[in-house]
């Protein structure tokens, strides 16, 4: 049997100082490419990414789903990773997330950070309250029982790929977990490490207008594959 390999996939957009860090701590093992998608940075982003031997690829049109579906479709490796490129998520909990997939007990494996330790001052309270609101939804609308729907994540690519992902926005890694759960997949959760970004303030929760929009697009994607 031929050894399962695996594509990280990591959306960037203007991470010049945590790229590096993260790419070079990422483990070796079970490890066929790295995939930064860059988002248009002008940092240098895709510059220091392409100096590390990683496969860089523009992507202009706006969108972290739209970031993450462009990695995968030009991804080859069995499993697929997605995790951010600001450094807040640790790159050596890769081979505790694939274990399970690994070992044929998962389709796919979540890192929950509420689950595990969170850095003080690495979750703004309101991103905290956001996510336990959606993992609660989850639970009460698909009887999947989750405590975070953190986008640091391990799946199987070609189930990924079945599922034709629609959203193209914050909404992405959500959208994932609801079409898996009407599809009955084997999903777990793996407590881990949530630290301090590297470096300026996240584009998401540290905004407000980020925020807003990231928890409009996650409560209309739950309540709508509920709906469906």
């Amino acid at each position: 049997m031929v050894p399962v390999q695996i594509s990280v996939i990591i959306p960037a957009l203007n991470e010049a100082d945590s790229i590096a860090q993260v790419l070079a701590a990422i483990p070796k093992e079970h490890l066929l490419e790295v995939i930064v998608v860059d988002g248009g940075s002008s940092d240098g982003t895709a510059a220091i990414a392409e100096s590390c031997g990683t496969i860089v690829i523009p992507e202009e049109r706006r969108g972290y789903g739209r970031a993450c579906a462009t990695g995968l479709a030009a991804a080859r490796g069995g499993i697929v990773v997605f995790m951010d490129a600001d450094g807040a998520d640790d790159p050596q909990y890769i081979p505790v997330l694939i274990a399970p997939i690994l070992e044929r007990e998962a389709d796919m494996v979540l890192g929950s950070r509420l689950a595990g330790y969170v850095e003080d001052g690495a979750m703004i309270w309101h991103q905290r309250t956001g996510n336990q609101l959606s993992a609660w939804l989850i639970h009460r609308l698909y009887g999947l029982p989750l405590t975070d729907l953190s986008p640091f994540r391990a799946v199987l690519r070609d189930r990924l790929l079945a599922l034709h992902m629609q959203e193209m926005t914050y909404g992405w890694p959500t959208e994932m977990i609801a079409k898996a759960a009407r599809r009955s997949w084997r999903i777990q959760e793996i407590p881990v490490n949530y630290r301090t970004r590297l470096g300026g303030k996240s584009k998401i929760s540290g905004t407000g207008k980020g925020s807003v929009l990231a928890t409009y697009f996650i409560l209309c994607t739950i309540l709508r594959y509920a709906r469906d």
